[in-house]
């Protein structure tokens, strides 16, 4: 399966649907802040699994940070 912004026929990868929620997450993270990775799935209103993986994306690029206390993970943009 190619890893490029789209197939031939028009249809939408698994990479480039991690991108979009990439960016719904710098947006929500840039108008609200410091938020929790829960309270971040609830804004972005995407699957927990795609938003953890856009976290990493955007984490891996030097854009966010996250700090744990105890069982609450916080996310904020660098």
């Amino acid at each position: 399966m190619p890893t490029t912004r789209s197939m031939a026929n028009g249809a939408v990868t698994g990479i480039d649907r991690i991108g979009d929620i990439a960016g719904k997450v710098w947006h929500a993270l840039n108008s609200k802040g410091s938020i929790t990775l829960t309270q971040l799935s609830k804004e972005v209103d995407a699957p927990r699994d795609l938003v953890m993986q856009a976290v990493g994306w955007l984490a891996r690029e030097g854009k966010l940070s996250v700090e744990e206390k105890g069982r609450t993970r916080k996310v904020t943009l660098t």
